[in-house]
């Protein structure tokens, strides 16, 4: 059981998984489908605030490495071209709105990224992702519970 939460914790973490993958997994791994959310959920909010971090304090001392330089420059790029037209048009609530859709690339890690680009109010930002991941977390808790009762896994 610990290491179910252990992983359901780090793949939440993940910029490519998320909620997508860590609340399947948890489920699964036979955790309680609420155990699951919450932990789930949690963890994937601290994304924020620590990639956040990042971007003020050790992006600006590491930007002059060339390989940092040239994939940061890719993953803004995608960032930008994917998610950045309902930031910029919605604000906030674009933000949350853009966490909200568990698809690739609508995660935290995007919608903290654009908000560090457009200088959006940090606490502002950090709350409409908290809510967006909470609605997402939503969303994959039944998308979840529904595919595996379908494939017969609970």
């Amino acid at each position: 059981m610990v290491n179910s939460i252990l992983w359901t914790i780090l793949l939440s973490l993940t910029p490519i998984g998320e909620l997508r993958v860590s609340i399947p997994f948890g489920i699964a791994s036979g955790l309680h489908p609420l155990l699951v959310f919450i932990i789930a959920v949690i963890a994937n909010w601290c994304v924020a605030p620590i990639l956040f971090l990042f971007l003020e304090i050790i992006h600006y001392r590491i930007l002059h490495v060339r390989h940092y330089r040239t994939m940061f420059d890719h993953i803004m790029a995608r960032a930008r071209r994917k998610s950045s037209r309902v930031v910029e048009k919605y604000g906030v609530i674009g933000l949350a709105l853009l966490v909200a859709v568990p698809l690739p690339v609508t995660g935290v890690y995007t919608a903290t990224l654009l908000a560090w680009f457009f200088g959006m109010n940090k606490l502002k930002a950090l709350g409409a992702i908290a809510l967006g991941a909470s609605i997402a977390g939503v969303i994959m808790m039944f998308v979840s519970i529904g595919g595996l009762k379908l494939i017969g896994f609970v």
